[in-house]
Order: C-alpha cells, then sequence, then structure tokens
C-alpha cells in the first residue's frame, strides 16, 4: 500500500529545521550535478487555467525521482501532490498530499539564503505579508539565526494581527505588527518580501546598511513585489534556480539588465566558503523562484520520518 502524508501531518518547528537540512543537502548535490531539475511546465486547459508540474529528484547512491502538480485553476483549493520514486528499487515511495509541503520547501530554501546571506548577527526580521509563505519564510529565519524582535506589515489590519498573534506563539519571539513597509524595515537585518503585490512595495531605501532579503512574491518584468532599486543596491543577488529565471512565459524582472549575470546560484554560497558578503554593510538579496526536485528530497524524508 502506499504511504500517504496530508498537511496535518506536517506541523511544528522541527519539520521546518528538518526541511533546512534537506534543503542545505540539495544544494550541495546540485553543484556536483547530482540535482535533476529542469525548469518547470504549464499546461493549458484554455480559459480554466492550467495544470503546473515541477519534475526532478537527486542522483547517486539513493537516487530519488518524482514530481509536484498543482493547479492555477479558477477558485482553485490549492491542491497538490507530491509524488516520489525509488527508481534503483522501481518502486512508488508515497505522495504527499495538500499545500504545506510546497510552502515548507520555499521557506526552507529561504532558510538556507538566510544563513549563508544574511549576517550571522542578525537578529530582528521584518516582514512584509502575512500569507501562508511570509509564515515559513519567518519560521526558516527563527531556525537559522538567533531573532529577537519582528515587525510585520501587510494591507489589511486584521491579517497582520493575526499573523504576530500566531506567530508570537508558535515561534516563541516577538511579533509587532506596524502601519507600514517603512515601520518594519527601520533597523531590521534580515528583510522578507511575501506578498502578491505586482507594484514595488520594498525599496532601497527602506533598508538598512548590511540588510538581507529574501523576495517570495511576484518578479517578472510585468509585475514585481520589490523595485530596481533594491536590486541596485545589492552587492550580492542569489537565486535558487538561474535556469527558471530564462524559462519564464513572461520575462524575469532582471532580465536584460545589467543585473541579470550578476545572479549567482545559490549553490555556490552553501558549497563555496569563500563565497560570502564581504562587508558588514553589504546589502544582499535573495530571489526565490523554485528549485525542482527539491520538493521531491524533502517529501521523501518526511515519508520516512512519519
Amino acid at each position: 500500500m502506499v504511504k500517504l502524508l496530508g498537511d496535518s501531518d506536517l506541523t511544528g518547528q522541527d519539520v521546518m529545521a528538518r526541511a533546512i537540512d534537506v534543503m542545505e543537502l540539495a544544494f550541495r548535490a546540485r553543484l556536483d550535478n547530482k540535482i535533476v531539475s529542469p525548469p518547470r511546465h504549464h499546461v493549458s486547459f484554455g480559459e480554466h487555467g492550467d495544470l503546473v508540474f515541477t519534475v526532478g529528484g537527486i542522483l547517486g547512491e539513493a537516487p530519488l525521482a518524482g514530481f509536484r502538480v498543482y493547479d492555477t485553476f479558477q477558485n482553485s483549493k490549492q491542491s497538490q501532490i507530491v509524488a516520489v520514486w525509488s527508481p534503483d528499487k522501481g518502486r512508488l515511495k508515497g505522495l504527499v498530499l495538500g499545500e504545506r509541503l510546497g510552502a515548507i520547501r520555499t521557506g526552507a530554501i529561504g532558510g538556507v539564503a538566510i544563513r549563508h546571506l544574511s549576517s550571522e548577527n542578525a537578529r530582528s526580521v521584518a516582514v512584509i505579508g502575512s500569507g501562508v509563505q511570509a509564515r515559513t519564510q519567518l519560521a526558516a529565519a527563527v531556525a537559522v539565526r538567533t531573532i529577537s524582535s519582528v515587525r510585520v506589515y501587510s494591507r489589511d489590519l486584521v491579517n497582520r494581527k493575526a499573523f504576530a498573534q500566531e506567530m508570537q506563539r508558535d515561534l516563541n519571539v516577538e511579533v509587532t505588527p506596524v502601519e507600514s513597509v517603512a515601520k518594519a524595515t527601520t533597523d531590521a537585518d534580515i528583510v522578507i518580501c511575501a506578498t502578491s503585490s505586482r507594484s514595488p512595495k520594498l525599496h532601497a531605501a527602506d533598508l538598512t546598511p548590511g540588510a538581507h532579503v529574501n523576495t517570495v512574491g511576484p518578479k517578472l518584468v510585468e509585475g514585481h513585489e520589490i523595485g530596481f532599486d533594491v536590486a541596485d543596491t545589492a552587492k550580492i543577488i542569489a537565486t535558487d534556480a538561474p535556469e527558471q529565471t530564462r524559462a519564464y512565459a513572461s520575462p524575469f524582472f532582471l532580465a536584460g539588465t545589467r543585473h541579470e549575470n550578476r545572479m549567482v546560484d545559490l549553490a555556490e554560497f552553501v558549497s563555496i566558503p569563500s563565497r560570502t558578503r564581504s562587508s558588514s554593510q553589504d546589502i544582499t538579496l535573495f530571489c526565490s523562484v523554485g528549485l525542482a526536485g527539491t520538493e521531491v528530497l524533502l517529501a521523501s524524508v518526511l515519508l520516512d520520518a512519519f
């Protein structure tokens, strides 16, 4: 019988810590060309939307293969399926259903970026946005840095208050809702931008010298949540999947700019010790686009654990 996990199985900060460890291993394997991670594939169903597939896995002594599929249909419940195979054994290992695994995976990749790009002394976090991705990104930040204070801003007062209460309870760290982006980012060591906005909400003027930025929301030329000036001021720009930035139907927001060739694969920062910020005043930027195959690796570890 095929093993099944759902959202209710994937709770607790220990799951995030485990996920970050898996992503670290994935990026090290990526630099050794052991990760299979082609760009995501869209199958159109006309006016109804798309099915979106990410396919990938890992090569080596214990290979894994699989896929994640989710939809963009109208009125979608955002259901997702991750399937994992053991190709050396020729068997389906299991399935993970629901949206939580994808959010944990993205949060964990953000945590890896924070671990390798932010100051080791980072203590304060600004969160722009109050949705699922904002939650998992913050959980990952708390897992890799000793965070003492968090400020959150989102447009909806009720949502940002609920976010603050929930995350303070779950992460045991002070979380304060504030009334503007500027109030959230003042003196923040780490800035998490996780919105659905297609117009810039974060600008260079909002950042303190030495800050690290994770951008998780829209990043296309036709709509992006951070201003170009954030890239202008960033000493380092990294992404988890450079090939994905070149595969979007609509161009990536840095495509054709001087910054396009400045983007460095996050795997280099994970695997090469000399790849690091050169000054405590450097501003660093991580553009999260999703590395295919990593959800398969995480699903496999969780199927073994539960």
